[in-house]
């Protein structure tokens, strides 16, 4: 197979579970436990259209009024602080490449179910 395999799987589980909540709260925008709604993302604070969107809508305290589901935030720093704020880019940017590794990782795990390697994928 490869080298500590089932290690680096289960690690990869972790992981995901931790991103997806089991810590207490999720990381990913519109799902699980506590998820964040503040994510550092522009066009996700603005009010339905046709009203017009400012920075004004961005620097609002209120939570984004459109809800983006699935999206990756930064998350925690070293030790595991984490503030739901539009204002702290670093830990609650939506970003393309922190979402493209979640994506990869559940693609993964997914796979691994499929073929028979993965038992009780939740």
């Amino acid at each position: 197979m490869g080298i500590r395999t089932k290690e680096y799987r289960d690690l990869a589980i972790e992981q995901i579970d931790f991103i997806l909540g089991d810590g207490s709260r999720s990381y990913v925008t519109g799902f699980g436990v506590n998820p964040p709604v503040y994510p550092h993302h522009r066009s996700s604070s603005c009010p339905d259209l046709p009203t017009e969107c400012g920075w004004s809508d961005f620097r609002s305290s209120d939570p984004n009024k459109q809800t983006l589901i699935g999206a990756l935030v930064g998350g925690p720093d070293r030790t595991g602080y984490y503030e739901d704020s539009r204002d702290d880019f670093e830990r609650n940017e939506v970003a393309i490449d922190y979402n493209a590794g979640l994506q990869s990782a559940i693609a993964g795990l997914i796979h691994l179910e499929l073929m028979g390697e993965r038992q009780g994928l939740q």
